[in-house]
C-alpha cells in the first residue's frame, strides 16, 4: 500500500479494510530483471557482520501487509543460517502511523512479538479496531493478557522513540513509498507491485540472497 491508496482507502473505508487476495504465479516463471523486478540502491546501506539483511516494511493498519503476513512468516521460518530477517514498521506521517510503530518496538521489547505481532493486525483487519489511543491499546493488551501499565510505559520509553525514529531513517535510506516492501542486504528492494504479487516478490528476495552470496 502506498501512500496515496492509504488516503484513498482510509476515507472510503476505515483503516479496518478486508485484504485482497492475489494468486501467486510458479517462482520458476520469471528470472528478476534489475530495473523492473527490483532496484538497487545508489548508496548502499550498512548491514550487519556475518548476515545476509533481508528487511520486511511494513505498517499495521495496510491491507496487503496483513495479507501478506501468513505467507511471509513461514517464508522467513524457512530462512537458512546466513539470512539474518526481519521487520521495519514504517511511519509516511505521524499518525497513525507513528503509533503503530512504537506498539510494534515494545512488543519487541517485551519479547512478545511471536505471540502479539498477528494479533494486532487482526485487531485491525478482523475486529475494525484502530489502535490509535492509548486506553484503546491498553484495553486491547489488556484482553490479550499483557499487563497493560507495562506496555504503556515501554511504549512511550525512550528506548522505543528512538528504535522509530531509527526506523524512519531506514525507510526513507530505502525511499520506501509503499508497502509491504523487501530489502536486501542494504544494496536492493523489491515489492509486489514491481514483482507482480508479494508473494512473488519473496522469489525476488530469494534471488537476490543468492546473488548477495555469490558476490560476497
Amino acid at each position: 500500500m502506498n501512500r496515496r491508496e492509504f488516503s484513498t482507502q482510509l476515507v472510503a473505508a476505515g483503516v479496518g479494510l478486508s485484504a485482497a487476495v492475489i494468486a501467486a504465479p510458479a517462482a520458476a516463471q520469471f528470472v528478476p530483471v534489475e530495473g523492473t523486478h527490483y532496484v538497487r540502491l545508489s548508496e548502499p546501506l550498512p548491514v550487519p557482520a556475518g548476515k545476509i539483511e533481508v528487511i520486511e516494511f511494513f505498517w499495521y493498519g495496510c491491507p496487503h501487509c496483513n495479507a501478506f503476513e501468513p505467507t511471509l512468516d513461514a517464508w522467513q521460518k524457512k530462512l537458512p543460517a546466513d539470512v539474518l530477517f526481519r521487520r521495519v514498521p514504517v511511519a509516511f506521517r505521524d499518525e497513525p502511523y507513528g503509533t503503530h510503530q512504537r506498539i510494534y518496538y515494545a512488543l519487541e521489547t517485551m519479547g512478545l512479538i511471536p505471540t502479539m505481532h498477528r494479533k494486532v493486525f487482526y485487531a485491525i483487519h478482523g475486529e475494525r479496531q484502530r489502535l490509535d489511543k492509548a486506553p484503546e491499546i491498553a484495553a486491547f493488551m489488556a484482553k490479550n493478557g499483557v499487563d497493560s501499565a507495562k506496555f504503556l510505559e515501554v511504549f512511550n520509553s525512550f528506548s522505543v522513540q528512538t528504535k522509530a525514529r531509527q526506523a524512519r531513517q531506514l525507510s526513507a535510506a530505502y525511499k520506501i513509498d509503499g508497502v509491504p516492501a523487501l530489502g536486501v542486504q542494504g544494496r536492493y528492494f523489491t515489492s509486489g507491485s514491481m514483482a507482480g504479487t508479494n508473494e512473488a516478490a519473496l522469489s525476488v528476495v530469494d534471488f537476490l540472497v543468492q546473488k548477495v552470496r555469490k558476490s560476497g
